[in-house]
């Protein structure tokens, strides 16, 4: 693969970890016209935020693919909410949970559909091991045996939901000329290190969230403050005030899969 200037034949938009309510209302607010400007063929988002801050419920996942969400990744916040497995095991909702979690988990972690405009899709979600308090198994490995079934002609997209930026930075460049993207998630701040990998792989080490600006990582400031300073262990309380910000990727690949563009789309509501 070798980046080139063709026509796009699939264009993706990786949306961040969606946060509780100002997350979604800010998708409703953006995507729509998002798609437009910008010829989006295939909406990706990361879903494991996206109900109460923590897990995924029914009736937040038909709001975003109203919005036109297309299909959910997560990570290890997906079994946070009674009902997951119904949401996980029904793939009308198009919910992915990491892969490389215990084989006796509802849900699967890769899925191979065909666009709208015919281009062939495998994504593939996992989760990293580094700093993560849930036991899995090597996304590396993990990886290898999937891609081992993946059709030939497809895009194959992964969302790596991971910690550490050298495990991500090391998964990118192992699967560097397999995978056609790798989109980092959890830590919900959007890193600026968009490339190319030699053999033609797109990479981003995380994509960043969508939620409240003035907050971190979407819970209210003075919790998280407290924790650092006083040691308090306080529950999370989702900010709801004040801006909103929505980070994403555009990414274009051409009939070959080659990478044919890639731009962030972040934006911020007031």
């Amino acid at each position: 693969m070798n980046f080139t200037t063709h026509h796009n034949e699939l264009t993706v938009l990786f949306i961040g970890d969606i946060v509780a309510r100002p997350g979604r209302r800010s998708v409703e607010t953006i995507l729509p016209q998002l798609i437009i400007d910008n010829n989006i063929d295939l909406v990706i988002a990361n879903a494991e935020n996206i109900s109460g801050g923590r897990g995924v419920n029914e009736k937040s996942l038909l709001e975003m693919n109203n919005a036109g969400v297309n299909y959910f990744t997560s990570g290890d916040h997906v079994f946070r909410t009674n009902g997951y497995e119904k949401l996980l095991i029904d793939q009308t909702y198009g919910l992915l949970r990491p892969a490389n979690y215990n084989g006796e988990m509802p849900g699967s972690g890769v899925i191979t559909f065909t666009t709208h405009n015919g281009v062939l899709v495998t994504l593939i979600n996992l989760q990293g091991e580094v700093f993560m308090r849930e036991p899995v198994l090597n996304p590396f490995i993990k990886f290898d045996e999937l891609y081992k079934d993946v059709p030939e002609g497809s895009i194959v997209l992964v969302d790596l939901h991971a910690e550490a930026t050298s495990e991500k930075k090391a998964f990118g460049n192992y699967v560097d000329g397999r995978a056609h993207g790798v989109f980092g998630t959890h830590t919900h701040v959007p890193t600026s290190d968009l490339q190319v990998l030699p053999n033609g792989t797109f990479y981003v080490t995380d994509a960043g969230m969508v939620g409240s600006q003035n907050s971190v990582l979407g819970v209210k400031t003075d919790i998280i403050v407290d924790r650092f300073v006083e040691g308090r262990t306080d529950p999370f309380v989702w900010e709801y005030e004040g801006p909103k910000v929505f980070n994403s990727i555009k990414v274009g690949f051409d009939k070959k899969g080659m990478i044919t563009e890639f731009s962030r789309c972040d934006k911020v509501i007031a």
